[in-house]
């Protein structure tokens, strides 16, 4: 039903059913229908009419106040994502290519000066954070229509598949984990530590394929990666020189989670859990 054409109905229907009924009531009914009776029937009946073509017109404005709703809360997060866009490339970005640009003339002073050191390593480090903050700035820049849809762009399970495609892993992903009521904060936590613990499995275990499995809701989860690589040493609680594994503890215990590793060669197993599982 049309938004004219229901809007006539409201103005013309309860006019004539009203116009109607005082006539069949007068003309036909006051044998049996008394003028005190009548007049209480007249209201009620009245009511009755514009509610039944009310509703209509209520669920028609209800869905188009969400509809708007959606579509500033999708405009704001577009304009923020701008924002943070804009602010990483014109600080950190520029800021590591500043960086090297300064580590390229530092081993030309120090070969005209006859000493030797290896900047290879450092330069290697700025250029992969460089690349991921690229990376990052390319992703924030993209509509989400564009790539998936809105509902897809914000699934968790849409960007863990989009992460392992960047990194080139085959992925077994096993997604159970109902991502209704988790609020945007814990996502973006949760997605930050699956984006580390596959870059991780990517850049030092040595695999082609990883496994992630999730089950449960936002109250109470469990979330495993797992890859079949070189594994490695698990010298203490802090792992000292990983950092990778301190930024996702963190994040974890920030959140109230917990965060289990286990690495021997051959496998590697992190586990974080929330809710239930994490008291």
């Amino acid at each position: 039903m049309s938004y004219k054409f229901t809007k006539w109905l409201i103005l013309i229907v309860p006019t004539l059913v009203v116009g109607v009924w005082e006539v069949v009531r007068h003309q036909f009914l006051m044998p049996y229908v008394s003028m005190e009776l009548g007049n209480v029937l007249t209201p009620i009946l009245l009511f009755a009419v514009s509610i039944t073509l009310l509703y209509r017109w209520f669920a028609y404005l209800e869905r188009m106040q969400e509809e708007l709703q959606r579509e500033r809360a999708l405009k704001a997060r577009l304009e923020q994502r701008e924002q943070l866009a804009r602010e990483l490339h014109d600080g950190i970005a520029q800021s590591l290519f500043l960086l090297s640009v300064k580590v390229d003339r530092a081993e030309r002073q120090q070969q005209t000066a006859g000493s030797s050191y290896d900047w290879n390593e450092l330069r290697k480090s700025i250029h992969e954070v460089n690349r991921y903050v690229r990376e990052a700035i390319s992703d924030l820049r993209i509509p989400p229509s564009s790539r998936e849809g809105e509902a897809d762009e914000a699934s968790m399970s849409a960007i863990v598949r989009r992460i392992a495609a960047e990194q080139q892993l085959a992925l077994r992903l096993d997604w159970q984990l109902d991502e209704a009521d988790w609020s945007a904060k814990a996502k973006m936590e949760l997605v930050s530590c699956l984006r580390e613990a596959v870059i991780n499995a990517a850049k030092h275990a040595s695999v082609k394929d990883v496994e992630i499995s999730a089950f449960g809701d936002a109250q109470d989860f469990t979330v495993r990666i797992t890859d079949h690589g070189c594994g490695f040493v698990q010298d203490d609680t802090t792992y000292s020189g990983r950092y990778g594994l301190r930024i996702m503890r963190e994040r974890a215990n920030e959140m109230g989670w917990v965060l289990e590793v286990a690495s021997r060669p051959g496998e590697t197993t992190i586990a974080i859990r929330g809710g239930g599982d994490s008291r």
